[in-house]
């Protein structure tokens, strides 16, 4: 990633903004959100109306940008950051010419806030800082429409079949309208933005899914599988993903686009022979490892040691059992199941999933240092995970999160 293009005593404002955005950064993009949303209100199409009433989307971008500001002087830490950030982008059709808007409340919001102390100074410094990043962006973005070739804008798909696969996760089967065959291969692990219109909100909404099947041969359909969420705390129903279990039958028509994103595994890495893999999951977590997991079940991958470690309350909440029983059996001389259910088949409520509990070479592979970590569920759970790992000496390197939040996410 390119050094930012500043005089050094605007590079020294930005980093001695640092305590100012630490103190005041959630009111400044909150602000921000509600300014450039209410002058801007096709923009919704793109911001998530869930995590903005949440705040989740404020907080997300205040850690973004507080973590610009300090690594201002080395943006080579936030080369990974700015790669997942660019991936979601890409897969919600963020153009270039929104990169203005953007900057123009953001600084708005700077000066709104912090008043008589946003300084010319100041102002300045931040809005030659954006102007980089916008660029980094917009440049990074633009080599991934590329690679998109023909399928740069939302795409219609039709939901052939819907199954159940726990009480609250439904999988919708999609294939394309247009009938134009075969789909864009992806690897597993990649993620769709699916998008729908809310008419109780006036505009559309869109969602990142995993793809939760291994791609097919044939290319026909994809698949998605979609819990109902509701946030407990705030009482609060996913607007999306209520409306897709509550209103959209088979025959019924959404909007998808080109898979993207960067928690991957290729089945087809030579390289990654008789490497272990450790794919731990919580709850709805298992979408993107059942992809994986399937996909290296096939004959064509090559031949892997496989953990799959799966939490979730109950057996009715447990999605996919039947699908990862039966590619277990197909590969049993490679394969290894845990799976912990908090609510035991007896009713009894059992501990949260230890990890230090489970056969560290059976089911966890900690002395083998070729094996590799695929972790997907609620962020604290995968946070503490890795740090669980970390200290039975495996590799940072070695395990993989999926992380949706805009933002780095921090050590546990």
């Amino acid at each position: 990633m390119c050094q930012l293009s500043q005089k050094l005593s605007q590079i020294a404002i930005i980093k001695a903004t640092v305590p100012v955005l630490q103190a005041h950064g959630d009111t400044i993009t909150k602000t921000f959100y509600e300014n450039m949303l209410n002058a801007h209100p096709e923009l919704n199409n793109i911001f998530n109306t869930t995590s903005q009433i949440t705040n989740r989307q404020p907080r997300a971008l205040a850690r973004a940008v507080l973590a610009y500001a300090t690594h201002i002087d080395n943006l080579t830490k936030l080369t990974g950051a700015v790669h997942r950030i660019a991936q979601q982008h890409v897969s919600l059709f963020v153009q270039s010419e929104q990169y203005d808007i953007v900057g123009t409340y953001l600084l708005g919001a700077i000066g709104q806030v912090l008043g008589d102390a946003a300084t010319p100074e100041i102002v300045d410094a931040w809005t030659a800082a954006y102007g980089v990043l916008a660029k980094i962006f917009i440049d990074t973005e633009q080599q991934l429409y590329k690679a998109d070739e023909n399928w740069t804008g939302w795409r219609k798909f039709r939901i052939a079949r819907r199954q159940k696969e726990a009480d609250d996760i439904t999988s919708f089967y999609l294939e394309p309208v247009d009938g134009v065959v075969p789909l864009p291969k992806f690897l597993p692990g990649q993620y769709v933005s699916l998008q729908i219109p809310v008419p109780k909100l006036g505009y559309n909404q869109s969602r990142q899914y995993s793809l939760s099947q291994a791609p097919l041969e044939d290319g026909t359909s994809y698949r998605v599988s979609v819990k109902r969420e509701h946030d407990d705390e705030l009482n609060i129903d996913g607007i999306i993903s209520n409306i897709l279990h509550d209103g959209y039958k088979e025959g019924d028509q959404v909007e998808l686009s080109h898979p993207h994103g960067l928690f991957t595994l290729d089945p087809s890495d030579v390289s990654k022979e008789g490497a272990p893999v450790v794919l731990i999951s919580a709850g709805v977590g298992a979408t993107p490892l059942v992809s994986m997991l399937r996909a290296l079940a096939q004959p064509s991958s090559v031949k892997r040691p496989i953990s799959w470690i799966h939490t979730s309350r109950s057996r009715t909440k447990q999605p996919f059992a039947d699908e990862v029983t039966a590619i277990a059996e197909d590969i049993k001389d490679r394969v290894a199941i845990h799976v912990h259910l908090r609510q035991g088949l007896d009713g009894e409520g059992k501990p949260r999933l230890d990890i230090l509990a489970l056969d560290r070479e059976r089911d966890l592979f900690v002395h083998n240092r070729r094996a590799e970590y695929y972790i997907c569920g609620p962020e604290r759970f995968m946070l503490e995970l890795r740090a669980k790992l970390t200290g039975l000496d495996v590799d940072k390197e070695r395990v993989y999160l999926e992380l949706f939040a805009t933002g780095e996410a921090g050590d546990a």
